[in-house]
């Protein structure tokens, strides 16, 4: 599951926002894998690539919903505050929403996992 900040879930559901970059010690995605997003619903994960977040660029900062990239980099900033943890990496996230009838097909193929004890 992604969460994401309430003021960006418009975007995403209507397509404006299709990235988003997120700082972790290990990838947790990885290209094809369906994701559900509280408020937007399921998405497909279409590519995973580690960034250097001092190469991003406007161009970079767009698909993740923001106007330049030193805006995209403030609220990376309001979200990670540094200094941050050793061992952590940038990870862009590109994907999109799934269409009812993918969501569908997701819901009914998917093999149910197995509860964990408590």
């Amino acid at each position: 599951m992604l969460l994401f900040k309430k003021k960006f879930l418009d975007a995403i559901r209507n397509g404006t926002k299709t990235q988003t970059i997120r700082l972790w010690k290990r990838c947790m995605f990885r290209a094809g894998q369906a994701s559900y997003i509280p408020g937007a619903g399921y998405i497909r994960i279409t590519a995973v690539d580690r960034v250097e977040l001092s190469e991003l660029t406007d161009d970079d900062a767009r698909p993740d919903g923001f106007e330049s990239v030193a805006s995209l980099r403030r609220e990376i900033d309001a979200i990670y505050p540094q200094p941050w943890p050793e061992g952590l990496a940038a990870y862009r996230i590109k994907f999109h929403c799934m269409s009812d009838a993918e969501t569908q097909e997701y819901k009914a193929n998917r093999v149910a996992r197995p509860k964990r004890n408590a």
